[in-house]
């Protein structure tokens, strides 16, 4: 069972790699869709890497990110980045962004509420939101809870390490970073799109990347089952 399970994780990391890439392109297409995005805040930026690969050309970026070491590694990026709680209020004006995105932060949250609302205060009318994270209903999810092993997603839900109750999760056994990385809430496709509707945004759309073990394509035309769902709306 080790050298099955570890060859198949190793598998589970070059499709996982192949899906983070296509997200981010969904994200930059989302982003870049945007006729007028001057002014971008990524929350969750990390170390401003992603945020850069998918702002638009000519956008002035900005960032918010729990880690200070993180934030310092963007700001010197070019990135306009402060160190901030993403449950709480943020650290800006009504009305001051043409787009907020977020990718892979809100299943780290504990007040998913408060952030989308915090999205929504923050962007100008007609702004738009971007947010991607795991799909609770993704196959390889719905795969191991027919197993009786914990949901691949919510394998990182202890400071133990990585992996917990899925013998084939992905850096099973590792220690996590920091107890900001562990997961804490995981939503469907459904789920997400209401949850982004119930906070007032409107023409809400969701789109998948990643369809394990299939090539990732599968995910355009069911991204209910996807392995990352990315969401859309805009506030009016």
């Amino acid at each position: 069972m080790t050298s099955v399970a570890s060859r198949w994780r190793r598998a589970g990391a070059r499709m996982f790699t192949r899906a983070m890439d296509d997200n981010l392109r969904e994200i930059a297409d989302a982003l870049g869709g945007h006729p007028h995005l001057e002014r971008l805040l990524d929350l969750g930026c990390w170390d401003g890497t992603n945020t850069l690969r998918y702002a638009p050309a000519g956008a002035t970026c900005f960032g918010a990110e729990f880690s200070d070491a993180a934030a310092a590694t963007a700001r010197g990026r070019g990135i306009e980045t402060v160190a901030a709680d993403l449950n709480a209020p943020l650290p800006y004006r009504d009305a001051s962004f043409d787009a907020v995105c977020s990718n892979q932060v809100i299943e780290h949250l504990h007040d998913t509420d408060r952030f989308v609302a915090e999205s929504f205060r923050v962007l100008r009318p007609g702004g738009r939101l971007v947010c991607s994270t795991e799909n609770l209903a993704s196959w390889h999810n719905i795969a191991s809870l027919v197993f009786g092993w914990q949901a691949f997603s919510l394998t990182n839900v202890s400071r133990t390490g990585f992996g917990l109750g899925n013998p084939l999760a992905n850096l099973r056994g590792e220690e996590p970073l920091d107890p900001g990385w562990e997961h804490l809430r995981i939503f469907s496709h459904r789920g997400l799109a209401e949850l982004v509707a119930a906070h007032g945004f409107t023409g809400v759309r969701v789109v998948g990347a990643g369809y394990y073990p299939l090539p990732t394509r599968f995910a355009h035309a069911d991204p209910r089952h996807a392995a990352f769902i990315t969401v859309q709306g805009t506030k009016p």
